[in-house]
């Protein structure tokens, strides 16, 4: 996850040529150079599309915009009524991505796959609702507070997402991934209301339209509630943040393919305690479907010798400099 970015000198280099990091998401040709950088660079297996989770707000006509040093910034949200309306056209308004996804296939190596991927329902509203990065409190006592509100805004997401989903396949998506980045701290009935249904009627409405690529869910966070969530959400595979136990993936596995969960902490710390690690989430996963992934996104400052240090150890093969 996060395999472009400000660990790679080649990324900064793209990333400084562009005015601001929206603009930086929207232009089709930086987007496609940096999404293909790390696949030049490391053996990775497929390429995720370069865009941001933050690109449906927009969308839907709330303002979008990155501080220096701070992160994401939103304007006011429209009216739930007026962002309804725009729902189905989100896929037309973030054509810029599909014009991205269409140039990285076209280039990628045919070995290689290409992932689009979509910020879930909740973790997108959780940064409309308080207007930037917090710890999420302001949006969970809103949806205590505000249910009906609350559900009306997750609906418009779910038929936003299924929209722009649907065009990334169209553009050359070959696997589709929902980041639910936040689905921390809720509890049972709040995480079945906020993520399960929303990701169940993402799937559900992709596969409606004809999308029968696979799709992998994302709960970070979601402890417990995870193996509930891969019953009961059609996705064909379960990304697992850090905390998630060897008994808890082999239980999915059982009827589902799994991802991750290595600590970028640890990544970044490297050693032979990284190594270790690398061994011990492939013994106590080999038994089942397992793709090899990080728990969440590689950090900025990551030495880029210890991610070829884990591909290596992962794929046995030397990374070529």
């Amino acid at each position: 996850m996060r395999q472009a970015g400000r660990y790679l000198p080649e990324y900064r280099a793209v990333r400084a040529t562009a005015p601001d990091f929206i603009s930086f998401c929207f232009d089709p040709e930086k987007a496609a150079e940096v999404t293909l950088q790390p696949m030049r660079r490391f053996p990775f297996d497929a390429a995720i599309v370069f865009a941001d989770i933050l690109l449906i707000p927009g969308a839907l006509g709330q303002k979008v915009w990155f501080e220096a040093g701070e992160g994401p910034k939103l304007g006011e949200m429209p009216s739930v009524d007026s962002m309804a309306e725009k729902a189905g056209e989100a896929g037309k308004a973030l054509s810029l991505v599909g014009e991205t996804l269409t140039k990285v296939r076209s280039a990628l190596d045919p070995s290689k796959a290409l992932i689009g991927f979509a910020g879930a329902p909740w973790t997108v509203a959780t940064y409309m609702i308080e207007k930037g990065s917090s710890d999420r409190s302001g949006a969970r006592t809103f949806a205590y507070q505000n249910p009906e509100t609350t559900d009306a805004l997750i609906q418009v997401l779910v038929d936003s997402t299924v929209d722009y989903l649907a065009m990334q396949v169209d553009a050359g998506a070959q696997a589709l991934k929902l980041f639910e980045s936040w689905a921390e701290g809720l509890s049972e009935p709040l995480f079945d209301r906020l993520v399960t249904q929303p990701h169940k009627k993402i799937v559900e409405g992709l596969r409606a339209r004809g999308v029968t690529v696979p799709i992998i869910g994302f709960p970070r966070g979601a402890g417990a509630l995870v193996e509930g969530y891969a019953a009961q959400v059609p996705v064909q595979g379960v990304a697992l943040d850090t905390q998630a136990s060897a008994k808890l993936g082999q239980a999915i596995q059982k009827t589902k393919t799994i991802q991750g969960a290595l600590d970028p902490l640890l990544l970044r710390a490297g050693g032979d305690a990284l190594l270790k690690r690398v061994d011990e989430l492939l013994e106590q996963w080999n038994q089942g479907p397992y793709i090899f992934n990080l728990g969440h996104g590689i950090l900025p400052d990551t030495p880029i010798a210890h991610v070829e240090a884990v591909l290596e150890r992962v794929t046995g093969q030397k990374v070529v400099k």
